[in-house]
Protein backbone atom coordinates (compact mmCIF):
# COMPACT_ATOMS: atom_id res chain seq x y z
CA UNK A 1 0.00 0.00 0.00
CA UNK A 2 1.08 3.59 -0.67
CA UNK A 3 -0.15 7.02 0.49
CA UNK A 4 0.90 10.63 0.95
CA UNK A 5 0.66 11.95 4.51
CA UNK A 6 -0.56 15.54 4.35
CA UNK A 7 -0.36 15.82 8.14
CA UNK A 8 0.51 13.29 10.83
CA UNK A 9 0.14 14.10 14.52
CA UNK A 10 1.26 11.51 17.08
CA UNK A 11 0.72 11.81 20.83
CA UNK A 12 2.69 9.43 23.05
CA UNK A 13 1.41 8.67 26.56
CA UNK A 14 3.40 7.12 29.40
CA UNK A 15 1.98 4.32 31.56
CA UNK A 16 3.32 1.99 34.22
CA UNK A 17 4.70 -1.06 32.38
CA UNK A 18 2.27 -3.42 34.13
CA UNK A 19 -0.64 -1.66 32.41
CA UNK A 20 0.69 -2.27 28.90
CA UNK A 21 2.42 -5.66 29.08
CA UNK A 22 -0.86 -7.66 29.07
CA UNK A 23 -1.77 -5.95 25.76
CA UNK A 24 1.19 -7.42 23.88
CA UNK A 25 0.85 -10.53 21.78
CA UNK A 26 3.10 -13.57 22.38
CA UNK A 27 6.72 -13.04 21.34
CA UNK A 28 6.71 -9.29 21.99
CA UNK A 29 8.40 -7.33 24.78
CA UNK A 30 7.37 -3.91 26.03
CA UNK A 31 9.68 -1.13 24.85
CA UNK A 32 10.40 0.89 28.00
CA UNK A 33 12.28 3.98 29.15
CA UNK A 34 13.81 4.62 32.55
CA UNK A 35 13.40 8.24 33.65
CA UNK A 36 16.13 10.13 35.52
CA UNK A 37 14.37 9.36 38.82
CA UNK A 38 14.67 5.62 38.09
CA UNK A 39 10.99 5.04 37.24
CA UNK A 40 10.35 2.74 34.29
CA UNK A 41 7.67 3.69 31.77
CA UNK A 42 5.90 2.00 28.88
CA UNK A 43 4.20 3.98 26.10
CA UNK A 44 1.06 3.97 24.00
CA UNK A 45 0.65 6.21 20.95
CA UNK A 46 -2.38 7.97 19.51
CA UNK A 47 -1.86 8.81 15.83
CA UNK A 48 -4.12 11.03 13.71
CA UNK A 49 -3.29 11.23 10.01
CA UNK A 50 -4.71 13.15 7.08
CA UNK A 51 -3.66 11.45 3.86
CA UNK A 52 -4.38 11.25 0.15
CA UNK A 53 -3.57 8.80 -2.61
CA UNK A 54 -4.15 5.71 -0.43
CA UNK A 55 -3.94 2.78 -2.84
CA UNK A 56 -2.28 -0.52 -3.69
CA UNK A 57 1.30 0.13 -4.81
CA UNK A 58 0.60 -0.80 -8.45
CA UNK A 59 -2.01 1.96 -8.89
CA UNK A 60 -1.22 5.63 -9.70
CA UNK A 61 -1.75 8.23 -6.92
CA UNK A 62 -4.73 9.84 -8.63
CA UNK A 63 -6.73 6.64 -8.13
CA UNK A 64 -6.08 6.65 -4.39
CA UNK A 65 -8.44 7.60 -1.58
CA UNK A 66 -8.36 10.75 0.53
CA UNK A 67 -8.81 9.82 4.18
CA UNK A 68 -8.46 10.84 7.80
CA UNK A 69 -7.40 7.90 9.96
CA UNK A 70 -6.50 7.30 13.58
CA UNK A 71 -4.63 4.51 15.32
CA UNK A 72 -3.81 3.37 18.85
CA UNK A 73 -0.56 1.45 19.36
CA UNK A 74 1.78 0.14 22.06
CA UNK A 75 5.55 0.52 21.68
CA UNK A 76 7.11 -2.94 21.58
CA UNK A 77 10.25 -4.88 20.68
CA UNK A 78 10.71 -8.18 18.91
CA UNK A 79 13.90 -10.21 19.21
CA UNK A 80 14.14 -12.46 16.16
CA UNK A 81 16.53 -15.19 15.03
CA UNK A 82 19.07 -14.07 12.48
CA UNK A 83 19.84 -16.16 9.44
CA UNK A 84 21.31 -19.38 10.85
CA UNK A 85 24.71 -18.72 9.24
CA UNK A 86 25.03 -15.46 11.18
CA UNK A 87 23.91 -16.76 14.55
CA UNK A 88 22.59 -14.66 17.43
CA UNK A 89 19.53 -12.43 17.39
CA UNK A 90 18.50 -8.97 16.32
CA UNK A 91 15.92 -6.66 17.88
CA UNK A 92 13.21 -4.82 15.96
CA UNK A 93 11.42 -1.84 17.45
CA UNK A 94 7.84 -1.23 16.47
CA UNK A 95 4.20 -1.02 17.48
CA UNK A 96 1.49 -3.46 18.41
CA UNK A 97 -1.89 -2.39 17.02
CA UNK A 98 -4.78 -1.92 19.46
CA UNK A 99 -7.35 -0.14 17.31
CA UNK A 100 -7.57 1.72 13.97
CA UNK A 101 -10.30 3.96 12.56
CA UNK A 102 -11.31 5.20 9.14
CA UNK A 103 -14.23 7.20 7.79
CA UNK A 104 -14.71 4.73 4.91
CA UNK A 105 -17.00 1.75 5.53
CA UNK A 106 -15.51 -0.05 2.53
CA UNK A 107 -11.94 0.54 3.71
CA UNK A 108 -12.83 -0.66 7.20
CA UNK A 109 -14.26 -3.88 5.79
CA UNK A 110 -11.37 -4.52 3.40
CA UNK A 111 -8.78 -3.54 6.01
CA UNK A 112 -10.22 -5.97 8.52
CA UNK A 113 -10.03 -8.83 6.03
CA UNK A 114 -6.62 -8.07 4.49
CA UNK A 115 -4.71 -6.71 7.50
CA UNK A 116 -4.36 -7.01 11.28
CA UNK A 117 -4.91 -3.28 11.87
CA UNK A 118 -8.37 -3.73 13.48
CA UNK A 119 -10.10 -1.08 11.39
CA UNK A 120 -13.41 0.34 12.58
CA UNK A 121 -15.75 2.92 11.10
CA UNK A 122 -15.83 6.38 12.67
CA UNK A 123 -16.63 9.98 11.79
CA UNK A 124 -13.29 11.73 11.34
CA UNK A 125 -12.25 15.20 10.28
CA UNK A 126 -9.07 17.24 9.95
CA UNK A 127 -8.71 20.99 9.47
CA UNK A 128 -5.59 23.08 9.02
CA UNK A 129 -5.95 26.83 9.35
CA UNK A 130 -2.68 28.71 9.23
CA UNK A 131 -0.49 27.33 11.98
CA UNK A 132 -3.31 25.44 13.70
CA UNK A 133 -4.11 21.78 13.00
CA UNK A 134 -7.31 20.22 14.37
CA UNK A 135 -8.43 16.58 14.39
CA UNK A 136 -11.89 15.45 15.51
CA UNK A 137 -13.08 11.84 15.79
CA UNK A 138 -16.43 10.42 16.87
CA UNK A 139 -16.35 6.64 17.24
CA UNK A 140 -19.45 4.48 16.96
CA UNK A 141 -19.10 3.12 20.52
CA UNK A 142 -17.78 6.34 22.08
CA UNK A 143 -14.63 4.56 23.25
CA UNK A 144 -12.21 6.16 20.80
CA UNK A 145 -13.35 9.77 20.49
CA UNK A 146 -10.68 12.39 19.96
CA UNK A 147 -10.49 16.18 19.74
CA UNK A 148 -7.02 17.67 19.60
CA UNK A 149 -5.41 20.86 18.31
CA UNK A 150 -1.74 21.40 17.56
CA UNK A 151 0.12 24.70 17.24
CA UNK A 152 2.49 24.29 14.27
CA UNK A 153 4.05 27.76 14.12
CA UNK A 154 7.16 29.10 15.79
CA UNK A 155 10.09 27.15 17.16
CA UNK A 156 9.69 23.54 18.23
CA UNK A 157 7.72 23.16 21.45
CA UNK A 158 9.30 21.95 24.70
CA UNK A 159 8.34 18.58 26.15
CA UNK A 160 4.93 18.55 27.87
CA UNK A 161 4.89 19.22 31.59
CA UNK A 162 5.24 15.97 33.49
CA UNK A 163 6.91 14.13 30.59
CA UNK A 164 9.23 11.38 31.86
CA UNK A 165 11.77 12.06 29.10
CA UNK A 166 14.97 13.81 30.14
CA UNK A 167 15.66 15.28 26.69
CA UNK A 168 14.02 15.77 23.30
CA UNK A 169 16.47 13.21 21.93
CA UNK A 170 15.08 10.62 24.34
CA UNK A 171 11.54 11.59 23.35
CA UNK A 172 12.29 11.12 19.65
CA UNK A 173 12.98 7.42 20.25
CA UNK A 174 9.28 7.13 21.06
CA UNK A 175 7.94 9.37 18.29
CA UNK A 176 5.65 7.10 16.30
CA UNK A 177 4.97 5.63 13.94
CA UNK A 178 7.99 3.33 14.10
CA UNK A 179 9.20 1.30 11.10
CA UNK A 180 7.44 -1.94 12.10
CA UNK A 181 4.07 -3.14 13.33
CA UNK A 182 3.68 -6.53 15.01
CA UNK A 183 0.91 -9.09 15.36
CA UNK A 184 0.83 -12.69 16.60
CA UNK A 185 -0.08 -15.30 13.98
CA UNK A 186 -2.21 -17.92 15.73
CA UNK A 187 -1.71 -20.56 13.04
CA UNK A 188 2.10 -20.63 13.07
CA UNK A 189 2.84 -19.09 16.46
CA UNK A 190 5.21 -16.64 14.75
CA UNK A 191 4.96 -12.85 14.71
CA UNK A 192 3.68 -11.09 11.60
CA UNK A 193 5.91 -8.07 10.92
CA UNK A 194 4.81 -5.29 8.56
CA UNK A 195 7.57 -2.86 7.61
CA UNK A 196 6.84 0.70 6.57
CA UNK A 197 8.68 2.80 4.01
CA UNK A 198 8.76 6.58 4.20
CA UNK A 199 10.54 9.67 2.85
CA UNK A 200 11.75 12.89 4.53
CA UNK A 201 10.71 11.76 8.00
CA UNK A 202 11.58 14.71 10.27
CA UNK A 203 9.06 14.86 13.14
CA UNK A 204 8.82 18.22 14.89
CA UNK A 205 7.78 18.65 18.54
CA UNK A 206 4.56 20.65 18.87
CA UNK A 207 2.33 21.98 21.62
CA UNK A 208 -1.10 20.33 21.72
CA UNK A 209 -4.43 20.91 23.40
CA UNK A 210 -6.17 17.55 23.96
CA UNK A 211 -9.80 18.44 24.57
CA UNK A 212 -11.19 14.89 24.42
CA UNK A 213 -9.56 11.45 24.39
CA UNK A 214 -11.77 8.58 25.53
CA UNK A 215 -9.66 5.56 24.56
CA UNK A 216 -7.74 5.54 27.83
CA UNK A 217 -10.92 5.58 29.95
CA UNK A 218 -12.04 2.04 29.14
CA UNK A 219 -11.00 -1.60 29.29
CA UNK A 220 -7.45 -2.21 30.54
CA UNK A 221 -6.86 1.55 30.81
CA UNK A 222 -9.78 2.22 33.15
CA UNK A 223 -8.59 3.95 36.30
CA UNK A 224 -5.11 4.71 34.92
CA UNK A 225 -3.52 8.16 34.75
CA UNK A 226 -1.88 8.50 31.32
CA UNK A 227 0.80 11.18 31.08
CA UNK A 228 1.40 13.00 27.81
CA UNK A 229 5.09 12.31 27.16
CA UNK A 230 5.56 13.91 23.74
CA UNK A 231 3.72 15.22 20.67
CA UNK A 232 5.26 15.28 17.20
CA UNK A 233 4.00 16.49 13.82
CA UNK A 234 5.20 15.66 10.33
CA UNK A 235 3.84 16.84 6.97
CA UNK A 236 4.24 16.09 3.28
CA UNK A 237 5.55 12.54 3.57
CA UNK A 238 5.20 9.71 1.06
CA UNK A 239 4.45 6.56 3.05
CA UNK A 240 3.85 2.91 2.35
CA UNK A 241 3.61 -0.57 3.80
CA UNK A 242 5.38 -3.72 2.62
CA UNK A 243 3.71 -7.11 2.60
CA UNK A 244 3.81 -8.73 6.06
CA UNK A 245 6.52 -11.28 6.88
CA UNK A 246 6.30 -14.02 9.51
CA UNK A 247 9.29 -14.03 11.85
CA UNK A 248 10.26 -16.54 14.52
CA UNK A 249 10.99 -14.97 17.90
CA UNK A 250 14.46 -15.62 19.32
CA UNK A 251 14.68 -18.62 21.59
CA UNK A 252 12.30 -20.73 19.50
CA UNK A 253 13.21 -22.33 16.20
CA UNK A 254 10.57 -22.54 13.51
Amino acid sequence: MRAHFTDSLVLTYAFPPEVLRPLLSPGLELDTYRAPDGTEHGFAAVAAVALRGLRPAFLPPWLGLEQVMTGYRVFARLSVDRVRTEGGTRTLRGLRVLRSQTSSAALAAVGTVLSRYRYERAVLGARRMGDRLDFAVRSEDGRADLRVSAALGGPGAPLPGGSPFATERDARRFAGPLPHTFEHDERSGDVLVVKALRTSWEPRPVAVDVERLTFFRHGPFRGTRPVLANAFHVAGVDYGWHRGVLMTPAGRRG
